[in-house]
């Protein structure tokens, strides 16, 4: 049996606990993106401005991890959103189809109790992915 190819993605340009978890990891040719929150990078905080603007920075976080790999918004085959209110959905899509045109992946989309890190933020949004490097035809 073959070895299975094993890669840590890191990037500066997107928020990371190392000593936790990774960004993502590549497992053959299947990526998989840890949860990405509207961090901003320059300041370690949440954005101001809720829903849409947290949206926005979350996705803009996973694009730099999916360029760290060599891939783009194109090569999303799955996501999962995680919101603390059900009642953003629509304004979370608003931002999300800004992101996801052409290939639109499978997603899942629920509301949680609570996110890590900022139990007192109003609205966060959480997206994991799966995702395959390379494209059928």
């Amino acid at each position: 049996m073959a070895a299975t190819v094993r890669k840590v993605i890191y990037t500066s340009r997107a928020p990371v606990r190392k000593d936790i978890y990774s960004q993502a990891v590549v497992v053959d040719k299947t990526m998989y993106i840890c949860g990405v929150v509207g961090i901003d990078v320059a300041t370690g905080q949440l954005v101001p401005g809720g829903v849409l603007e947290e949206t926005k920075q979350a996705l803009m976080n996973m694009g730099e991890i999916l360029k760290a790999a060599g891939c783009d918004y194109s090569n999303v085959v799955k996501t999962t959103i995680w919101l603390t209110d059900m009642n953003d959905y629509v304004r979370v899509n608003e931002v999300y189809k800004q992101f996801f045109k052409k290939h639109v992946p499978a997603r899942a989309a629920c509301q949680v109790v609570a996110l890590p890190k900022f139990k007192t933020v109003y609205s966060e949004v959480e997206v994991q992915c799966g995702y395959h490097r390379h494209r059928y035809k």
